[in-house]
Formats: C-alpha cells, structure tokens, sequence
C-alpha cells in the first residue's frame, strides 16, 4: 500500500495557554504559590511536639541504660535465686494459659457439636416429609405409567385379534 498523503495528528491540551508554543520557562504553577498555610501550621505545631518526644526518648534510653548498669550486677550476685524462681513462674503461667486455652477449645468444640446436632434435628422432621412425598408421587407415577401401558396392551391384543 502506497501512503503519499501524510497524516497529521492534532492535540489538544485540557490547560489551554500553558503548553502551547513549547516550553514557556520558570516554574510550574504549583512551586510558584509557596507552602499552603496548613503545611505552615502543620510544620510549626509539629517540630516542637517531635522534638518534645524525640527528647523524651533519649532520656527514656539515658535512664534504661544507668539502671541497667546499676541492676547488672545485683541481677549477677542474686542469679542462683532469680534464675529458678523466673523459671518456674514462667513455667506456672504458661501452663495455666495452656490449660485455658485447652478448656476454651473444648468449650468452643461442645458448642459446634451441639448447634449441629440442633440443626440436624430441626431439619431431619422436613427432610422425612418431603422424602415421603417424593416416595408417593413416585409410587402414583410408577402406578400411572402401569396403568397406560397395560391400556397399551390391551388395545394392541384387541387390534390383531380377528
């Protein structure tokens, strides 16, 4: 296919005025205006506040750090006592939320069984019904079906009869 006619395309810009003959220079209109007054309101209420608790946090580490410099070596004189006695009271607790837990899951297990066990109560009565009507539409079906084909023979017995 020979193409000799050119195409053109032509563009149309949504923002007339602010792309049209290239590139106008300076800065695009949002770095013209400056920060909005909620950024300045929102940077000045936020740097005393940050700086508040980022000093509070150093202080909370300057505090954790000496009074674990001064409990260190109450922790290594007291250690043949501590060391058991931590031991068994996490042992202890760990077993009674075990226990708990153990309790909990058998409760939750009882409960499912006996909504089951209700649902399948209240829907068994329903279920017989409409098996037994079922069984009865089938029955009067069979017995129709009986009935005409029998009809059937008999008409073709009395047809070939002379």
């Amino acid at each position: 296919m020979d193409r000799t006619h050119p195409h053109q395309v032509q563009v149309h810009s949504q923002f007339p005025g602010r792309y049209e003959g290239g590139f106008k220079g300076g800065r695009p209109d949002y770095q013209r205006t400056g920060p909005s007054a909620s950024t300045i309101l929102a940077v000045m209420t936020g740097l005393p506040i940050g700086g508040t608790l980022l000093a509070l946090a150093g202080l909370t580490l300057f505090g954790t750090l000496i009074g674990l410099a001064v409990a260190t070596p109450v922790f290594l004189i007291c250690s043949p006592v501590i060391v058991p006695a931590a031991l068994t009271i996490a042992f202890a607790v760990t077993a009674f939320l075990s226990s708990g837990l153990v309790g909990l899951t058998g409760l939750t297990s009882l409960s499912w069984f006996a909504r089951y066990l209700r649902m399948a109560t209240e829907e068994v009565p329903g279920q017989l019904e409409e098996a037994r009507k079922r069984v009865h539409d089938a029955a009067g079906y069979v017995g129709q079906k009986t009935k005409e084909v029998g009809q059937e023979i008999q008409r073709k017995a009395q047809e070939t009869k002379p």
